[in-house]
């Protein structure tokens, strides 16, 4: 899984015709902004429960049309009490919302826009500085478009055109009154990556920094590193489908006796491990308390594409494995690293917009998969993400993806999402290391619900430091705010 400078962006708006409309009077006594015109209106697409309580998220909408990145949160604590995260983009009340371009020109235009490609390890994309927010679930066919407004500076009607290929989903805007194609980018999110598999990985399980790949061959010293698991959630169909993860794969392992005991070659071991990883997740999320993060079955690709590098696709709300060098799902920290994107998706729809959020967004990722790892790690090495995959693109001694113990500050921006990432998730792993997993986790988690899709490091960091003092009272939250104060994301 090499780690490719692609930011974390990305999710397409579903039909709103079956939902209901509510002007912004009717949510909170906040008055509406003044720059939001009087023809918007709001449509409920997600509601969360969280430990401290109750998040309405709308879209908001223009004379119907939904306004690509604009949104209004209710936050709805568990005293009563109602915050409003007013995420509302201007509007001019003169816009047209009649196109003068139809669809199929549209799409036809989107088309013949220049290809996106997969960008090199050394690309610094800039981020799309908005995002639209999208119902839980929803999924774009392999070409689709539909009317929205462009808010903010420049306003102005689009079609939104997705298309969903073997390496993701794609957005073009197109000018709904002269055709021309406003933007393009790619909406995936990337890094970089009863059964048996690997616990959490062989270099951790084995404590041997010097096991390669090999061509993805069975080797008898890796024979020590696999594990028996119980697969919970199954449903009746024989295959690895389940309540919290569904593989997605054309050749899905299949069963009648509910037994998938494969190697490494057998590309249905990462299948197994890519579910039990998933369903073991939502197990921990559960404990904490969480009974409404990224519950519904997750899909999964494993071995599909080529490259070294796995991503979750908000746009298709899957999480797609690669098979260049070590093959990703083998690697119990690649896959919670990936399912770090859908949690957070899940709780903040839309999250990822701006450098800073998508930072924000891969240093949970790294954060989330060292965290699920510290039960099976027997304490080697933690604080190092993708020890196994990652000896097919490190030169050692020590093989890491990234590492969440680094010496990275605010000072150090360099506005690429991956690098600055590791700021926040040295002060998270600062945080686990000062309450504890279990204390720190929840507070992390809980703190999310109340992120804006393109939070700032500063911004998210207040919410994790009152939500610590919400949950364990002042001398928690006191340490958290060190944490943050330790990368300069604070004072």
């Amino acid at each position: 899984m090499r780690p490719y400078r692609t930011a974390a962006v990305g999710a397409v708006a579903a039909t709103l015709s079956a939902l209901a409309v509510v002007p912004p009077s009717a949510l909170a006594s906040a008055p509406a902004s003044a720059s939001v015109d009087a023809g918007s209106g709001l449509v409920l697409v997600a509601t969360r429960h969280s430990l401290l309580g109750t998040h309405q998220w709308y879209q908001q909408t223009f004379h119907g049309v939904p306004v690509l990145h604009g949104y209004y949160v209710r936050h709805t604590d568990r005293d009563g009490h109602v915050s409003i995260d007013d995420g509302r983009l201007p509007v001019p009340a003169s816009l047209p919302v009649s196109p003068d371009v139809a669809a199929t020109t549209a799409r036809a235009r989107a088309a013949q826009a220049a290809p996106l490609g997969r960008p090199s390890a050394d690309a610094s994309p800039v981020p799309d500085p908005k995002r639209l927010i999208s119902p839980p679930g929803s999924a774009a066919a392999s070409t689709d478009s539909r009317l929205a407004v462009l808010g903010g500076p420049g306003a102005r009607l689009v079609w939104q055109v997705v298309d969903t290929g073997a390496g993701g989903s794609s957005e073009s805007l197109v000018d709904a009154a002269t055709g021309a194609v406003v933007s393009r980018r790619s909406l995936v999110k990337s890094v970089t990556g009863h059964g048996q598999v690997f616990s959490p990985n062989p270099v951790v399980a084995l404590h041997d920094e010097a096991l390669r790949d090999r061509s993805d061959a069975d080797q008898a010293v890796l024979t020590p590193a696999y594990r028996t698991v119980t697969l919970t959630g199954l449903d009746t169909s024989g295959k690895l489908r389940g309540t919290y993860a569904r593989i997605q794969n054309s050749n899905v392992a299949s069963s009648s006796t509910h037994r998938f005991v494969y190697t490494r070659h057998d590309d249905r071991f990462e299948q197994v491990s890519a579910y039990a990883d998933i369903t073991d997740a939502q197990a921990y999320l559960h404990s904490l308390g969480f009974t409404d993060v990224n519950t519904d079955s997750q899909k999964v690709k494993t071995d599909t594409i080529p490259d070294d590098n796995s991503f979750y696709d908000p746009a298709t709300d899957m999480i797609t494995f690669g098979n260049g060098g070590v093959d990703d799902a083998e690697d119990q920290e690649v896959v919670w690293h990936e399912l770090g994107h859908a949690i957070q998706d899940s709780q903040v729809p839309g999250f990822g917009t701006g450098e800073q959020a998508g930072a924000i967004g891969e240093g949970f990722g790294d954060y989330w998969a060292v965290t699920m790892s510290q039960p099976v790690s027997n304490g080697f090495d933690l604080p190092c993400v993708a020890d196994w995959d990652a000896t097919s693109y490190t030169s050692g001694p020590r093989h890491c993806l990234r590492r969440t113990d680094g010496t990275k500050t605010t000072a150090d921006i360099d506005g690429e999402v991956h690098d600055d990432g590791e700021i926040w998730s040295r002060a998270l792993w600062d945080i686990h290391r000062a309450l504890g997993r279990t204390k720190a986790d929840r507070v992390i988690v809980e703190s999310q619900f109340d992120y804006s899709p393109g939070t700032s490091f500063a911004a998210a960091a207040r919410h994790v430091v009152s939500t610590a003092a919400a949950l364990y009272g002042s001398a928690a939250s006191t340490k958290v705010h060190q944490a943050f104060v330790a990368r300069r994301i604070l004072s």
